[in-house]
């Protein structure tokens, strides 16, 4: 009884940072910088997709999942500057529409790069068998989710609730106006913001 539990809060843990990390980039742009960003789903998926093709060419997934994470944040300075710093300061309606627009966009660059059917990504070898924890098996690859999730929760906290760089952010999406008054370039972190949100994206796309 005592290893069930174990292993189902385990899942439980599992499950609930798989689904933090799918939204902490959300988090990030939505939450803080007041932008309705619709297209975060599909920056996630093309992130997946970038990191499944980088592991196949490097043959390493680890390689992989770095490239992956850099292209897609390269992909989100490229949304930003040509697209959502026009938003901020827009109404809701505007971004709604202006995401969903990418949103088809996305699906279509996708199936026209990739095609129909998905490219397939295996995890590590070294993590593709279960571990034994206090006497029973649990999956290696799951471990390296709730790792990673943990890791990616600690970071957010530090370095929105924390650090200089968080309290310029909140204070600039309060008043932005007053915080470039003080000296301190707002659209430089808005951008910062949103590429680190996209580099989220493809990281919980290539674990998941």
């Amino acid at each position: 009884m005592t290893q069930l539990i174990l292993e189902q809060a385990l899942n439980g843990l599992q499950f609930g940072l798989m689904l933090f990390l799918l939204a902490a980039g959300l988090t990030l742009v939505f939450g803080i910088m007041d932008c309705i960003n619709l297209a975060h789903g599909s920056l996630y998926m093309v992130g997946a997709y970038f990191v499944a093709a980088a592991a196949q060419a490097a043959d390493s997934f680890w390689i992989g999942l770095a490239a992956g994470v850099a292209s897609t944040a390269l992909l989100g300075l490229l949304l930003e500057l040509s697209l959502f710093r026009r938003l901020y300061r827009r109404d809701h309606l505007s971004q709604v529409l202006a995401t969903f627009a990418l949103i088809l966009i996305a699906n279509e660059s996708v199936r026209m790069v990739w095609g129909a059917q998905p490219v397939m990504l295996n995890a590590p070898e070294a993590l593709a068998g279960p571990l034994d924890i206090a006497g029973f098996s649990y999956p290696a690859y799951r471990l390296v989710i709730i790792a990673f999730g943990l890791a990616i929760a600690v970071l957010l906290y530090l370095l929105v609730a924390r650090s200089r760089v968080g309290m310029w952010v909140r204070a600039g999406a309060a008043n932005r106006e007053m915080t470039e008054a003080l000296g301190i370039d707002v659209q430089r972190l808005f951008t910062a913001v949103f590429v680190f949100g996209a580099a989220l994206c493809a990281l919980a796309g290539g674990l998941l």
